[in-house]
């Protein structure tokens, strides 16, 4: 069992709002670090208050190389100060789309030799969300527990809150229908995938999709969307099918480049998605669930709080 008194939240800096959300699920306070900057451009990072015996929980998106660094520095600094434990929760996790090389590439799979990073300093658990791929699970000798958490339920709350009528999901390839099916599944609502082909670097071609969304809203679905290309290509598939209107929906709303202006030139009124990412928040385009419930229930499961 695991008091309340005894843990102590911390988040990496631009994971604060999400830990803040977390921390009032949990009803603790989410303690901040002590943060400076030298004029040499090094960070210089203390704990507030004594960490000997705490049970220390660090929620850290690692979408920079600055985010990672820090989360590191904290387990490092959790370890060093003799915290009994040193959990942490990655809402997003950097570089999660590269989990695996070609043979004879040279590429450097970063998915996997980052999240290597994360386990050597020692943490005593780390949880994931809406993994691209759970490979990165297993990038480590086995002392470390991990988890991958999923928000389906809290996906379909969102659409259910929306009200709307004679939807379909649909999934912008075959690799990732299991998951769309999954929150169809919840939902009560049929669900169809694309045919989609990666040729490049955030280069991919959508070339086909059935009927089932004739007629009606299409809702298309993934992890993550980053520049929005095949989200956009299934978008044209889906109109071209016969649907009557297309919204589209990811965990993590990265969002680079001009991604919200070309959703929006294609006629796309809302996303949806979850504040992973951070400095995501709704607007006139997003409609942004939050996953601090997910984390807390998490923690409170695997912490046992009382």
């Amino acid at each position: 069992m695991t008091r309340r008194e005894n843990i102590l939240l911390l988040a990496t800096q631009d994971s604060v709002l999400l830990a803040d959300k977390v921390a009032s699920e949990l009803k603790i306070e989410c303690t901040p670090m002590v943060r400076k900057q030298f004029a040499d451009g090094e960070i210089y990072h203390a704990f507030p208050r004594d960490v000997s015996g705490v049970d220390m929980v660090i929620i850290s998106a690692t979408h920079t190389d600055s985010a990672l660094q820090e989360l590191l520095d904290l387990i490092a600094g959790g370890r060093y100060w003799n915290a009994r434990s040193v959990n942490v929760i990655v809402p997003y996790l950097g570089y999660s789309t590269m989990e695996r090389a070609k043979p004879e590439s040279g590429e450097i799979p970063k998915g996997v030799t980052r999240t290597r990073q994360i386990f050597r300093t020692r943490p005593d658990y780390v949880a994931f969300i809406d993994l691209h791929s759970e490979a990165v699970l297993h990038a480590h000798s086995g002392e470390i527990k991990t988890r991958h958490l999923w928000t389906e339920e809290l996906a379909a709350q969102k659409i259910r809150g929306m009200n709307l009528s004679d939807y379909v999901l649909v999934s912008p390839d075959y690799g990732f229908s299991k998951r769309v099916a999954q929150v169809a599944g919840i939902l009560g609502c049929p669900h169809t995938a694309a045919n989609k082909d990666r040729y490049d670097v955030d280069k991919t071609i959508v070339s086909q999709l059935s009927s089932a969304v004739k007629g009606k809203t299409a809702i298309i679905c993934d992890d993550m969307i980053r520049t929005g290309g095949s989200m956009l290509q299934t978008a044209d598939r889906c109109y071209e099918a016969g649907a009557v209107d297309v919204m589209v929906m990811a965990t993590h709303l990265v969002l680079s480049g001009n991604a919200r202006e070309r959703f929006q030139e294609k006629g796309i009124r809302r996303i949806i998605g979850a504040d992973t990412y951070p400095g995501t928040k709704s607007d006139e385009l997003l409609e942004v669930y939050s996953v601090a419930p997910v984390i807390a229930k998490e923690l409170i499961h695997y912490l046992r709080i009382v």
